[in-house]
C-alpha cells in the first residue's frame, strides 16, 4: 500500500466486514468483522442469498459454509459456490454439486446431484465458475461449454445472465435480457456470448454481474453500468430512491414540527399539516427516471475518483476507488449499503466507516442482501 495514510486509530483492525442482512436473525446494522470460525486468514467470500462459502488462504478444511446452512466442507476442498438449492465444491479430484441443504453429507461420503473427474493439476489451476471447457453454476445443468475460440480470463455469473472478460479486455455477456443487463441495447435474450459493442474499443479490466444489472471497469479506472434500475442500482436517477428521499424528507420535516411549540408552527388553511410534491426538477417539471438502461452508461464517482474494483448485488453497487475508498448505491433495507441507515439511494456514497478507522479497502463482494467488504489498516506517513 502507498505511504501517505494515517495510522490505524481504535477499531482499525484488518479483515473482512460483513454489511446488510443478519443471517442470525436478519437484523441489519452497521459493518461487522466477519467471523472466519478457527479458519485464519480468509481468502474469499462467495455468498448467496442466506449463507455463503468462506474460503481461508490455505490448509486442510480451507472451506466452510456460514449462515442459515453452517458446515466445515472436506478437508480436500478447495473452494465452493453456493445458492440456495445447491452448493458447488471444487475438490481436489473433482466437481460435485450437492443440494445445499445436505452438503454437509460430502463429509459423510454421500452421493452429489453431479460430478466431474479432475485431474488433481486441473483442480489447482481453476479459478471458479472458470473450469476446463467451459464454465460450472450451483444450479442445474451445473456445467455449461464456452466456445473453444474465447479465452476467458474472469466469469461472473448473476442470477439470469453471464458476462465474459476474454484475454485483450473484450466483455461478452449472454442469458436472460429481458432488463437490459446484457448491455445489447435490448431486451432480448441470448443464447451465446456476444460482445458488448458499446465498450468496443476499451480494455475492460474488471467487470460485475448482478440479479438484473451489469457494470465494467475499463482501464482507465472508469465504471459502466447497464440493465434493472428499480432502486437505483445503476447509479442513474430512480423513482424508487427519489420517493423514498422525499419521504424521508418528510418524516423528518414532520418531526421538526411535531417538536415545536404549537405557537411556532406553520398552519396551511386546510390545518396544520406538511404539503410535500413529487420529486420535481428545476422549474417544477417532474425529474427523468431511469427504469432500464439497455446500453452501458459512464457513471461518475464524487471528486473524480477511479474506479479499481465494482461488484454487483440483487438491486445494489458498490465499488473500490485507486485511493481505497468504497462507494454504494442502490438498494439499502437491509443497511447493505454501510451508511448506518437503511436508506435506497440511486447516488454513489462513500461509506465513512472505513475512513474514520483508517481503513484502506482492498476488495468488495456484494451478495444479494449483503456486502463483504475486504479492507486493512492504511500505512502511516513518513
Amino acid at each position: 500500500m502507498p505511504a501517505g495514510g494515517m495510522a490505524p486509530g481504535p477499531g482499525g483492525e484488518s479483515g473482512w466486514f460483513c454489511l446488510g442482512f443478519r443471517w442470525a436473525g436478519g437484523a441489519e446494522g452497521g459493518p461487522e468483522p466477519l467471523s472466519a470460525e478457527g479458519l485464519g486468514p480468509v481468502r474469499r467470500v462467495r455468498p448467496s442469498w442466506s449463507f455463503a462459502a468462506v474460503v481461508a488462504a490455505g490448509g486442510p478444511g480451507r472451506v466452510r459454509l456460514q449462515g442459515a446452512v453452517a458446515a466445515a466442507l472436506p478437508r480436500d476442498c478447495l473452494d465452493a459456490l453456493p445458492s440456495e438449492t445447491h452448493v458447488l465444491l471444487l475438490r481436489e479430484a473433482a466437481l460435485e454439486a450437492w443440494p445445499a441443504a445436505t452438503a454437509p453429507d460430502a463429509l459423510l461420503g454421500g452421493r452429489p446431484d453431479w460430478r466431474r473427474e479432475l485431474r488433481a493439476e486441473e483442480a489447482a489451476a481453476i479459478e471458479l465458475p472458470l473450469v476446463p471447457g467451459g464454465y460450472v453454476a450451483p444450479r442445474p445443468p451445473f456445467f455449461t461449454a464456452l466456445p473453444a475460440a474465447l479465452r476467458a480470463r474472469r466469469l461472473l455469473l448473476g442470477l439470469e445472465h453471464a458476462l465474459l472478460l476474454a484475454v485483450g479486455g473484450a466483455l461478452f455477456s449472454w442469458g436472460g435480457g429481458r432488463h437490459g443487463q446484457l448491455g445489447h441495447g435490448d431486451l432480448e435474450s441470448r443464447r451465446e456470448p456476444r460482445a458488448v459493442e458499446a465498450l468496443q474499443g476499451l480494455s475492460v479490466a474488471e467487470a460485475a454481474a448482478g440479479g438484473w444489472h451489469s457494470a465494467a471497469v475499463s482501464d482507465a479506472g472508469d465504471l459502466y453500468s447497464w440493465g434493472w434500475n428499480e432502486a437505483g442500482q445503476l447509479g442513474l436517477p430512480s423513482k424508487k430512491a427519489s420517493e423514498a428521499a422525499v419521504a424521508a424528507a418528510a418524516e423528518e420535516a414532520g418531526s421538526v414540527l411535531r417538536n415545536r411549540p404549537l405557537g411556532e408552527r406553520s398552519v396551511s388553511p386546510g390545518g396544520d399539516r406538511l404539503d410535500v410534491g413529487a420529486a420535481d426538477g428545476p422549474g417544477g417539471v417532474e425529474a427523468p427516471f431511469v427504469s432500464v438502461q439497455p446500453f452501458p452508461a459512464l457513471l461518475d464517482l464524487p471528486e473524480e475518483a477511479e474506479v479499481r474494483w465494482v461488484s454487483c448485488g440483487s438491486r445494489h453497487t458498490a465499488a473500490v476507488t485507486g485511493a481505497g475508498h468504497l462507494y454504494t448505491w442502490g438498494w439499502g433495507k437491509y443497511g447493505q449499503l454501510g451508511h448506518q441507515d437503511v436508506a435506497t439511494s440511486d447516488r454513489p456514497r462513500r461509506v465513512c466507516y472505513f475512513v474514520e478507522r483508517n481503513l484502506r479497502v482492498q476488495g468488495v463482494v456484494c451478495g444479494p442482501w449483503t456486502t463483504f467488504v475486504q479492507a486493512a489498516a492504511a500505512e502511516s506517513g513518513p
